[in-house]
């Protein structure tokens, strides 16, 4: 017998002792453990992994901010524009507007401001609601033209509807022409604007509705002006 007879033969011999039986409930169990933590695990690196990318995210839009500028830029041509830097040197073009609404600061008014754009030669002004205390006035929103003229006939500037510096910013604009009542209508019912003319241009009124009424300006229908005949200027 060779080397390889013996090698099968020592194969066929029975064990000294017998196998145990397998402990299938205590394998299933360890396997089920095994299971969990590889879960929990994957579930600590994903939230690690979530949590480096939001530094990262973080940290880029940190660096896409820009230096705070030396000095005051002149404010860009937007709709809804909130004022960043407000200051108690507002001037007034024209007299300006109370609305009837009291802030913890003071009274919010309407007022124009003058523009100087090379971007827009045909705006001259925006309007702006602010807040009045004393003799200060304090921008809250810009509002203006941003094609054509801003004495073209017609609604200019519709905005407003916003909290700013928890104050709540009505719906307001102004209107080129002889209106005498503005008019929308908000879930079917209609609603007036309380007017003013502007002291500078008798031809422009500014506009603005109750917040109560009119809560954004997305609430609102179509706009519409009357003349003091009653007829309408709008379609």
């Amino acid at each position: 017998m060779n080397d390889l007879d013996d090698f099968r033969a020592a194969l066929r011999q029975p064990p000294d002792e017998p196998f145990a039986e397998p402990d299938l409930a205590k394998i299933m169990a360890d396997g089920t453990r095994l299971r969990r933590r590889r879960r929990v695990l994957t579930g600590a690196a994903g939230i690690a992994a979530a949590a480096a990318v939001v530094l990262v995210v973080v940290f880029a839009v940190q660096l896409r901010q820009p230096a705070p500028a030396p000095v005051a830029q002149p404010p860009r041509p937007a709709l809804s524009t909130a004022a960043s830097a407000p200051t108690p040197t507002e001037q007034a073009i024209g007299d300006v507007v109370s609305t009837g609404i009291r802030t913890a600061s003071g009274e919010l008014v309407l007022y124009a401001r003058a523009f100087d754009l090379p971007e827009l030669p045909d705006v001259r002004f925006g309007l702006v609601a602010g807040v009045r205390s004393g003799t200060s006035l304090q921008a809250l929103m810009v509002t203006n033209e941003l094609r054509g003229s801003d004495r073209s006939f017609g609604f200019h500037a519709t905005d407003g509807g916003e909290i700013i510096g928890n104050q709540v910013i009505p719906v307001f604009g102004y209107f080129a022409g002889p209106a005498a009542r503005i008019t929308t209508t908000v879930h079917g019912a209609t609603v007036e604007a309380k007017l003013a003319k502007w002291t500078a241009d008798q031809n422009v009124v500014f506009f603005w509705f109750d917040p109560a009424q009119v809560p954004d300006s997305t609430s609102l229908t179509p706009l519409i002006a009357y003349d003091g005949n009653g007829k309408r200027l709008t379609k």
